[in-house]
């Protein structure tokens, strides 16, 4: 038996390629031992699609199948496999898998081994009708959302919860969000609900964006180089870029904590580091950590936690013949809800 499914074959620069990705068909996958087959229903288009299609993340192999925020139902179990059953909805992640065995996996942060995967950069993703993935890195999908409703959660909102739990804040501390895409916005909504005490200072580029963060509850929303008119106990920053970051560290209160969600950071501004000034920015034991990739409890926690929010992001669906159309338009900046490839 066969499937469709969207593969890249090269990277290439989508501003002038606007198709780099080639529907066909390839057999249908077989799952090996203690792996299961997912009949795929949604998935998420994601910024970081842009980023392996244009070489700044790029796939180790071509052609590859994009698409790390899948959901789907169990349909074929491989020798071994006995934590779903058939029938089961889950979800899967960008986190493909890990060894298991290292330091890291053995406490719980799958996400630093040195063995990791990525789902849909890696290994084959979610831009087609099946895929094949280890039963440890499936997640029950809550019957709170639809499935289109929860491809997003899987990417924007577990890095968005792992960036949280990072900062260490507690109720009543203020936090700032520097950049407000999807992460972000999801991160307010969890901070309204786990630390209804705490205040939430925005600062983005748009004023589009700066009211909406006010619309959800930002008590604050500013320009990036803005000063905020409270100290803030922790920063999160989901930008490209290192404007946001040198001028997020000057509104970090003394002892702060500056966590960067990005999966890499761009060359075009790299000069404005040297606007770094050490008293202003980096004094009073103030810190900056980064955010790598997601380990598996950072999904099924948060997954829970939507479901009790509860979190319904707002969805755009594309066919999966129309993934090129999804990609251009988050490279052209025309988002409107989290997009979403409905296979059929």
């Amino acid at each position: 038996m066969r499937m469709k499914a969207m593969v890249l074959n090269n990277t290439c620069d989508l501003s002038i390629n606007k198709t780099p990705l080639e529907l066909v068909e390839l057999p249908k996958p077989v799952p090996r031992e203690k792996e299961v087959l997912i009949k795929v229903s949604s998935c998420g288009v994601c910024h970081t699609e842009l980023d392996e299609i244009e070489g700044r993340t790029p796939p180790p192999q071509f052609p590859i199948i994009l698409g790390h925020q899948v959901v789907g139902r169990v349909v074929e179990m491989g020798k071994g496999a006995k934590n779903v059953k058939i029938g089961d909805r889950v979800g899967v992640a960008w986190i493909y898998s890990a060894c298991g065995t290292c330091k890291f996996c053995r406490e719980g942060n799958e996400n630093l081994c040195s063995d990791f995967k990525a789902t849909g950069r890696d290994v084959h993703g979610g831009y087609a009708q099946y895929m094949t993935v280890g039963e440890d890195f499936v997640y029950i999908i809550p019957g709170e959302f639809s499935d289109s409703e929860a491809a997003p959660l899987l990417c924007a909102g577990a890095i968005g919860y792992r960036s949280l739990s990072l900062t260490n804040m507690t109720e009543g501390e203020n936090l700032g969000l520097t950049g407000f895409g999807a992460s972000a916005h999801l991160v307010l909504k969890m901070i309204k609900h786990k630390f209804p005490n705490s205040k939430v200072f925005v600062f983005a580029r748009s004023e589009e964006e700066r009211e909406f963060a006010r619309e959800l509850g930002a008590v604050w929303a500013g320009d990036t180089t803005d000063e905020s008119p409270e100290k803030l106990h922790s920063i999160i920053d989901t930008t490209p870029v290192w404007k946001p970051i040198v001028e997020a560290l000057k509104n970090l209160e003394k002892g702060g904590r500056l966590v960067i969600n990005a999966i890499r950071k761009e060359s075009i501004d790299n000069e404005y580091l040297l606007k770094l000034d050490y008293p202003t920015h980096l004094w009073w034991e103030k810190e900056i950590k980064s955010v790598a990739n997601v380990a598996r409890s950072d999904v099924s926690e948060f997954l829970h936690l939507a479901a009790e929010i509860p979190i319904k992001p707002e969805v755009q669906e594309f066919s999966l013949e129309e993934a090129n159309r999804a990609l251009v338009e988050i490279k052209e900046k025309k988002i409107r809800g989290a997009k979403v490839l409905r296979i059929y």
